[in-house]
């Protein structure tokens, strides 16, 4: 396994629709086994395929507590399926493609996901809090969706133009 690169704002790549994955196959595994470790060193709790650079529809997530033994989940094509109740959580997110910015985003609490399994398997899974938080935020991801999205357009805009100065600064 390897860590890879992770593409940060302004790249345009992280606005792009990923594609559907046609097949399970070895490397689309072994992607996904890299994507774990870079999220595992960076650290995060979740991972689209997007973040690394390809545009594919696979993200990854682990939301055990450091404490806990990992709990790694690979989901190819995943889609929420349901949304279980009318009620909302408020978490705060950061994103690892936005270093060092976090905003609080109101979200359903519980969902149903649609996913392909690491065996090219079709499943559910039904998910709540962190979880649940997390599904929604990398699937958005798989949309060209960021977290910057929930704010207005001004501070939106005051986000991009810091992100873009510091990657001229970073390129001269």
């Amino acid at each position: 396994m390897s860590i890879l690169p992770i593409v940060t704002l302004p790249e345009p790549l992280l606005r792009k629709e990923s594609a559907p994955v046609e097949r399970v196959d070895a490397e689309l595994l072994k992607l996904a086994d890299d994507m774990l470790e870079t999220m595992y060193d960076a650290p995060g709790v979740g991972l689209a395929a997007v973040q690394v650079g390809v545009p594919k529809r696979l993200i990854v997530l682990d939301v055990a507590d450091e404490d806990d033994t990992p709990n790694p989940l690979t989901l190819f094509n995943p889609e929420i399926l349901k949304i279980d109740s009318d009620e909302t959580h408020i978490h705060e997110e950061g994103c690892l493609s936005i270093p060092d910015f976090r905003i609080e985003i109101e979200r359903p609490a519980r969902l149903v996901i649609g996913y392909i399994d690491r065996a090219g398997k079709p499943q559910e899974l039904a998910a709540d809090g962190l979880l649940a938080t997390a599904l929604q935020h990398e699937i958005d991801h798989l949309n060209g969706k960021l977290i910057i999205d929930f704010l207005s357009r001004l501070q939106r805009d005051r986000i991009v133009r810091k992100f873009k100065k510091a990657a001229r600064e970073t390129s001269a």
